[in-house]
């Protein structure tokens, strides 16, 4: 697991980004699709379930839509650890990361790890949106800070190379 969250007590600075405390819904979705305009070139999302309040919303789906259409190099990767729910629930992240396969790739992780892990949103190595607890929507956003989102990248990267491939994650849930 990442290491500690950043303290939330730290004040905000121009230079550094500013730290924000989320503790409804409505601020994780509004902090998760800030992060999202905010990409240039990878999107990395770590989930249990696809939430369908944050990334099936019609504004977040056009940010993302946005990004890999207009940018040959960008890239959206997630990982989520319950996608039979994703599918039985008509996902709508998830009908259209099945159109744009080239773009988006997911894959399946184990629900043990997600358990342990929370969830957590990153653009590029600069933004982000982490919950410690993927059941709650406490958490934090900051939209420049490299040092934290190197920390979360990292873990990703780690369960990334040890997770099931979309295509395999496909033939699963078929």
């Amino acid at each position: 697991m990442p290491g500690a969250v950043p303290d939330p007590a730290r004040k905000a600075d121009p230079k550094n980004g500013s730290l924000t405390i989320l503790t409804t819904m409505a601020e994780v979705r509004d902090a998760s699709l800030r992060v999202a305009n905010s990409c240039n070139r990878v999107l990395s999302i770590f989930t249990h379930d696809l939430e369908a309040q944050i990334y099936g919303e019609e504004l977040f789906l056009e940010s993302v839509k946005r990004l890999v259409l207009a940018r040959a190099y960008a890239k959206v990767r997630v990982l989520i650890a319950d996608p039979a729910r994703a599918v039985v629930d008509k996902n709508r992240f998830m009908a259209m990361a099945r159109r744009l396969t080239s773009c988006i790739d997911m894959r399946s992780m184990g629900e043990d790890v997600a358990a342990t892990a929370g969830a957590f949103i990153i653009a590029d190595d600069r933004a982000l949106v982490y919950r410690p607890r993927a059941t709650s929507w406490d958490g934090m956003s900051d939209m420049n800070d490299p040092a934290v989102a190197k920390i979360y990248l990292n873990f990703f990267e780690e369960i990334w190379s040890n997770s099931v491939q979309e295509s395999q994650l496909r033939q699963m849930l078929v």
